[in-house]
C-alpha cells in the first residue's frame, strides 16, 4: 500500500510540475480518440480519413478546450453522415442542435462527457460513465451523459443502416433505438443519482459503497428495461462491463480519495448561533524520499592522490 500511495504522490508531483505540457497531451490523445473512432465506425468521407488530416486537427484541438473539440467532432460527424444521405446529415444536425442548447442551457463546462460517453460505450465499458460521474461530478452531469448516449446510438443507427440511407430509404430512428436509448439514459441517470447521494454521506467508506451500489443500481435498471420493453442485452458482456466499470471507478477512488477511517476524529465546538458536530478523516499520505546526489569530482581525487604518493 505503501508503494502505491508513493507512486501516487510521484504522479501528482509530476502532474504539477508539467501540467502545462501534460494538458495539450491529453486533450490531443481525448481528440485522436473522438476523430479515429468517429472515421473506423461512420468513415464514409474518405478526405477526413486522410492520416495529415487527422493529425492536423488533433494539433489544432491540443490547444482548444474541450467544448471546441465537441463541437469539430460534431461537424466531422455531420461530414460522414452527409456522405450517405442529405435528408440523414439535416436530420443529424438538427437533432445535434437540439441537443447543444439543452446542454449549454442547462449544464455547460463538462462538455468531454458527451464525447466522453460514445467513447466508453464502443470501448464496451459504458457502466463507468456513471460511476465516475456520480464520484467527480454533479447531479446535473445526467444532462451531458445523456446526451453522449443519445449521440452514441445516432452514430450506430447510420453505421447499421448506411446502405438504406444510400439508396433513399426510409428514415426512422424511433423505432429501432428509442427503447434500448431509453434504458440506457435511465441506466446512466440512475447510477450517477445513487453514486452522488450516497459517496455524500458521512459514513465510513461511503465512496466504495457508493460504486458498489451504483453498479448494482445499473444491473438492476438493465434488467428491469430488459423485463418490461424485451430490450436485449448479453449477459456475459453485461456483467463484464460491470466489473471492468468497478475496478476503473475504484482506481479513480484510489487517486481522488485515500483516507484512514481508522483515525477519524469527532470535533464539537459553538458560536454564538449554531452548534458544530464535525466529522475530520485524515489523508493517506506519503512523503516522497528526497535523494540526494553528491559528486565527487575526479580531479580533486587525482591530485589527492599525487600528494600521497
Amino acid at each position: 500500500m505503501t508503494s502505491l500511495l508513493l507512486w501516487k504522490e510521484q504522479l501528482k508531483q509530476f502532474y504539477n510540475k508539467y501540467s502545462y505540457g501534460v494538458q495539450p497531451v491529453i486533450r490531443f490523445l481525448f481528440a485522436l480518440c473522438t476523430f479515429l473512432s468517429l472515421n473506423a465506425n461512420i468513415g464514409y468521407m474518405n478526405k477526413l480519413k486522410n492520416p495529415l488530416v487527422i493529425i492536423l486537427v488533433c494539433l489544432v484541438s491540443s490547444l482548444l478546450p474541450y467544448g471546441a473539440i465537441v463541437f469539430l467532432a460534431a461537424c466531422l460527424l455531420v461530414a460522414h453522415v452527409y456522405a450517405v444521405s442529405l435528408e440523414m446529415a439535416l436530420i443529424t444536425l438538427v437533432l445535434i442542435l437540439t441537443v447543444a442548447i439543452l446542454y449549454y442551457g442547462f449544464k455547460p463546462g463538462d462538455s468531454y462527457l458527451i464525447v466522453l460517453t460514445p467513447l466508453a460505450f464502443l470501448f464496451k465499458i459504458p457502466y463507468a460513465i456513471p460511476l465516475l460521474v456520480g464520484l467527480g461530478g454533479s447531479l446535473a452531469s445526467v444532462i451531458p451523459v445523456g446526451c453522449g448516449v443519445f449521440l452514441y446510438y445516432l452514430v450506430m443507427y447510420v453505421k447499421q443502416n448506411a446502405g438504406i440511407l444510400t439508396n433513399e430509404g426510409s428514415v426512422d430512428i424511433v423505432q429501432k433505438y428509442s427503447q434500448t436509448m431509453m434504458v440506457m439514459i435511465a441506466t446512466c441517470a440512475v447510477g450517477i443519482i445513487i453514486v452522488y447521494l450516497i459517496r455524500r454521506l458521512s459514513m465510513d467508506y461511503s465512496w466504495i459503497i457508493a460504486i458498489i451500489a451504483g453498479s448494482v443500481a445499473e444491473l438492476l435498471v438493465i434488467f428491469i428495461g430488459d423485463f418490461v420493453f424485451g430490450v436485449s442485452v448479453a449477459v456475459g458482456q453485461l456483467i463484464l462491463g460491470i466489473l471492468l466499470s468497478t475496478l476503473i471507478a475504484v482506481v479513480y477512488n484510489f487517486f481522488i480519495i485515500t483516507v484512514d477511517y481508522t483515525r477519524t476524529e469527532y470535533v464539537q465546538f459553538e458560536d454564538d448561533d449554531y452548534y458544530y458536530y464535525v466529522k475530520a478523516v485524515p489523508k493517506m499520505n506519503v512523503s516522497t524520499p528526497d535523494v540526494k546526489v553528491q559528486k565527487i569530482s575526479s580531479r580533486k581525487r587525482s591530485t589527492r592522490e599525487r600528494n600521497v604518493y
